[in-house]
């Protein structure tokens, strides 16, 4: 018998942890978006942390912007962030406030909502590949940069919040290089910051960095 998720939404003191503690205990997690639509559900499959001025491959790297602002903040704060002039890409801040780490949310299963998903995800073969890699989730999820600084962890009325639904075994928990960061950042002896469910299906699959070609 499959246990049935736990909704209890998660504290504040759960992300006001390390990030390499906070990322793979995201995994069997319930990330729920609430749009005028309906909720969608996704179970989170795959992440990948980030520790501020500790790690080259940050965006918070260098110091605090008018873009990673929300980095800095509270832990249980979403960071959005747009990429390459197409999409969005989806974070939870934790640790300390000021310390400017978070958790990218790479990929998860929709377990709910997903005929409102499949709307926005017009080409996706499978419900599998709906939330499939950091954009696909955010596109299916409708999230963008109006939600950059929402608490998920407010106990009132929010458009993002995350349960508890089922932590994943640790002995089930992958880890491995981060896809399509450059130089420090992207080595995998270095910051092996990937942490994905051994063999699931809505994983993405990693990708090396490829320098972007100058236009002529």
């Amino acid at each position: 018998m499959i246990a049935t998720p736990d909704r209890t939404p998660l504290s504040r003191e759960f992300f006001a942890r390390p990030v390499l503690d906070v990322a793979p205990d995201l995994l069997g997690r319930i990330l729920v978006r609430t749009t005028p639509d309906g909720p969608i559900a996704l179970r989170l499959t795959e992440v990948e942390a980030y520790d501020g001025a500790d790690d080259p491959g940050s965006h918070a790297y260098r110091g605090r912007t008018a873009r990673n602002g929300v980095m800095f903040g509270p832990p249980g704060h979403v960071y959005v962030y747009f990429t390459y002039g197409m999409w969005f890409c989806m974070n939870l801040v934790c640790g300390p406030e000021g310390k400017a780490s978070a958790v990218l949310l790479r990929a998860g299963e929709i377990i709910e909502g997903a005929e409102l998903a499949r709307t926005r995800r017009l080409s996706a073969r499978h419900d599998k590949e709906l939330a499939k890699g950091p954009a696909r989730l955010a596109t299916a999820l409708d999230v963008d940069r109006s939600l950059d600084g929402t608490d998920a962890c407010t106990s009132g009325a929010t458009p993002l919040k995350v349960l508890a639904g089922t932590p994943v075994p640790r002995d089930q928990v992958r880890n491995g290089p981060r896809t399509g960061v450059a130089g420090d950042g992207g080595n995998g002896d270095i910051h092996p910051w990937r942490f994905w469910i051994a063999n699931d299906p809505t994983v993405s699959p990693y990708r090396a960095h490829v320098p972007r070609r100058r236009r002529s």
